[in-house]
């Protein structure tokens, strides 16, 4: 007897990525079988690298104040509609680290995101940012976001959400807005997933790189030890952008003295104040999650050996999969890394994002 194997043909839909870098939202919609048409930033080497990673996507490397549908993207997508756009804008001005200035011009950028937006009129979009946004100059920024995008028509939800809830090794914590055409199909975003991925889940199959600094293309040190290994390396049968820091035997000796989980607190008084803010001399912690992955890579140390994390390190703690490779100087790739949204939970909104599409089409 034969049984007839259904095979469900997954429809496409288009997108494009704005603020993109190295493209780590649009890549979660790519794993989930969104066509990615175009990315668009300022930063040239972030660009390299996210036309490598994204299959047959294009890019525009410019200031996208300036930037139109007709004049910029139409020649590079033709007939092609663009289903959904997604995209951070930058979020230095918004940012918990830095002066809050309404009239900051980095506050200004989401609005040729909404620019965009009305003139491309896609069936849906989402904005990432840091959740300081939500509650900045009094709601204004937020809430003219809300009123914007409704008066086009989109049903918006906005809600924070934490990347270790979705299989990141990373507490991470975004706010993320929704913004769908039709309001009587409600966008749910997804639902946390009981396993959480700690630090030593994640890095411990890498090469300690402890008497070497590494080469730009190595052998795994181990077999992989559990599911998110496998999932990382899925693709993937060498280890690239792994090349070790050459730090001083000074500051090896400081982050030795420093427990996993730890900071400058644990250090001897004499070392304390060797350097002066709140995440100086912090060890990721080897049974939790680590803390947000920043652009700079002088701060953080591996959980186990005396070092700061490597460019691939970061990327697995982002959940980029070990053949996303990031291209530029070691200063640019950290600064992709860390720019980035964290792509399995990029995947996961991208999956419900998905729903609200196809649920459109069949009514």
């Amino acid at each position: 007897m034969y049984f007839e194997k259904v095979i469900n043909k997954v429809k496409k839909y288009n997108a494009i990525d704005l603020f993109c870098g190295a493209g780590g939202l649009s890549y979660g919609f790519q794993q989930d079988n969104f066509d990615i048409l175009v990315g668009i930033d300022s930063d040239q080497k972030a660009l390299e690298t996210f036309e490598l990673n994204h299959k047959g996507a294009k890019s525009i490397c410019g200031d996208i104040t300036t930037i139109t549908y007709e004049k910029d993207i139409k020649p590079l997508i033709g007939d092609k509609t663009i289903d959904i756009i997604v995209g951070g804008p930058p979020c230095q001005g918004m940012s918990l680290s830095g002066p809050r200035k309404f009239d900051d011009p980095r506050n200004k950028l989401y609005l040729s995101y909404i620019r965009l937006v009305k003139e491309i009129q896609p069936k849906a979009f989402v904005i990432e940012n840091v959740p300081g946004l939500v509650g900045l100059f009094k709601g204004k920024i937020k809430e003219s976001i809300l009123t914007e995008f409704g008066k086009m028509g989109y049903d918006v939800k906005c809600e924070i959400l934490c990347s270790a809830d979705y299989g990141v090794p990373q507490n991470r914590r975004r706010v993320i807005f929704v913004g769908t055409k039709d309001a009587n199909i409600e966008f749910h975003y997804p639902t946390p997933k009981s396993e959480i991925v700690t630090c030593e889940m994640a890095l411990s199959d890498l090469p300690p790189l402890e008497d070497t600094l590494g080469e730009e293309i190595q052998d795994y040190a181990v077999q992989p030890q559990n599911d998110y290994q496998k999932l990382m390396r899925k693709n993937s049968d060498s280890v690239k952008n792994h090349i070790a820091a050459n730090h001083t035997e000074r500051v090896r000796k400081i982050i030795s003295l420093v427990p996993a989980g730890g900071n400058y607190k644990d250090l001897p008084e004499e070392y304390r104040n060797t350097r002066n803010f709140h995440v100086a001399w912090t060890r990721f912690p080897d049974n939790k999650p680590a803390p947000t992955i920043d652009t700079g890579h002088r701060h953080h140390f591996h959980y186990k050996y005396n070092r700061v994390p490597t460019v691939r390190e970061c990327a697995r703690l982002q959940s980029f999969p070990d053949d996303f490779r990031f291209l530029g100087n070691k200063t640019q790739q950290f600064r992709q890394v860390g720019n980035a949204v964290p792509p399995l939970m990029a995947q996961e909104i991208a999956k419900q994002v998905r729903k609200v599409l196809e649920a459109k089409e069949e009514r």
